[in-house]
């Protein structure tokens, strides 16, 4: 924790996580991103809180009340589609108003819909945007109003925004005016695990399967990927793994779109070793989005060393750069060339997962990100040159890495 003992002179600060689901479980990018930067602020003496949402869990099952360090509470929640976010983070942004905290991190836009209310009550809010998320397919139109609330209110309440890409920099400006922060997700060198639960569980062997990881739903992707995969002549199979996120019809259908294909798996939610083993033991890593904050999965899935095929939208090819192929968005059949070109050439393969852990792990590092959002808190961050020297009087929506997605 070597840039974060750098920050070590500022004073300690009581801060609050909320907008997550539980920060113990990596049920999505945003639990992941606070349970990495919470247990690390709070090794080097920060007072941390997360409140979690109090989800339906067996009556005798006792939910901890710290881990690491991180003081962990437990909100009232409604759990049905579209009311467990904004449950959650109401009751959540009333206990951070009234609590005794130096900072107040709403995560999403969602959440971010309630940021008025800890600033009123004089605390500093900082607001991490994860993606445009009233552009999810998944939300109707309520749902996707309430998002856009949200987005709006961290414009307007928040002391600071924070962003994971430059693309959404632009967004902001050329939206709102607004000023914000980037700070990209980060990653850990992980370690490498041989097969074992994963053939036990699932048949697999190494290097026998392509695979993706994330949420099941609409803009990740996935019909593109099944399409694309039935067309590719290889006896490797097809890993799916993740669980629904308010989306059963499509999980649905797209099960049903797989069943003609007996090479089509789908593990559900995968954590701890099975996890590992499955980014361990990949031959391919593919992520055909349509729409991203900032992947997490890809980071992961390039930090254990796979070779990966992505989208080519902007949140995806700035992060591989030149160390993984890239399809145009939507295209199944360059989707499948592509994955029929890495089937028939394993030097290719291996030539980029040769190149793929050291890239990432030094160019997003956890220490670093947590680092740059203590400076956030602090007042201590730079606002990069370009924003000062941005045009004036540009449209709304001018950026083309948003147009269309």
């Amino acid at each position: 924790m070597k840039n974060l003992k750098k920050n070590k002179s500022c004073a300690p600060l009581k801060i609050a996580f909320l907008g997550h689901k539980n920060c113990l479980e990596r049920s999505g990018g945003v639990e992941v991103v606070v349970y990495e930067l919470a247990t690390r602020m709070a090794a080097i003496g920060h007072d941390i809180t997360c409140y979690n949402r109090n989800s339906r869990q067996p009556c005798n099952v006792i939910k901890p009340k710290a881990y690491k360090g991180v003081r962990l509470k437990y909100v009232p929640t409604l759990n049905k589609r579209g009311l467990a976010a904004a449950t959650s983070s109401i009751c959540a942004a009333v206990c951070a108003a009234i609590g005794r905290f130096d900072v107040v991190h709403f995560h999403a836009e969602g959440p971010a819909a309630m940021c008025w209310l800890p600033k009123f009550f004089g605390k500093k809010v900082v607001v991490t945007i994860h993606g445009l998320d009233w552009k999810r397919e998944k939300w109707g139109p309520i749902a996707g109003s309430y998002i856009m609330f949200g987005e709006k209110c961290a414009v307007k309440y928040a002391d600071e925004i924070i962003v994971l890409s430059p693309s959404m920099q632009r967004y902001f400006l050329n939206t709102y005016g607004r000023n914000t922060v980037y700070i990209p997700n980060g990653v850990t060198k992980p370690k490498i695990r041989n097969v074992g639960l994963i053939k036990d569980k699932f048949g697999l062997e190494k290097e026998g399967y392509i695979l993706f990881l994330g949420r099941l739903v609409p803009e990740k992707g996935l019909t593109y990927l099944i399409q694309a995969f039935k067309q590719v002549r290889t006896s490797k199979k097809l890993v799916i793994a993740g669980a629904s996120s308010d989306t059963d019809n499509f999980v649905n259908a797209l099960k049903h779109s797989a069943q003609s294909d007996r090479r089509i798996i789908f593990t559900d939610f995968v954590q701890g070793q099975i996890l590992e083993e499955l980014y361990s033991n990949a031959y391919i890593y593919v992520l055909p989005s349509d729409l991203e904050g900032m992947p997490l999965g890809l980071l992961e899935a390039m930090s254990f060393g796979n070779c990966c095929v992505v989208s080519d939208i902007p949140e995806c090819t700035g992060i591989v750069g030149d160390k993984a192929l890239c399809f145009h968005r939507g295209n199944v059949d360059e989707l499948a060339n592509c994955l029929q070109k890495l089937c028939d050439e394993e030097s290719l393969v291996h030539q980029y997962k040769a190149q793929s852990s050291d890239f990432i792990c030094s160019a997003y590092n956890w220490e670093d990100i947590a680092a740059k959002t203590i400076a956030v808190y602090n007042n201590q961050h730079t606002t990069p040159d370009w924003v000062n020297s941005f045009p004036e009087g540009m449209h709304k929506y001018a950026d083309e890495d948003f147009n269309g997605q």
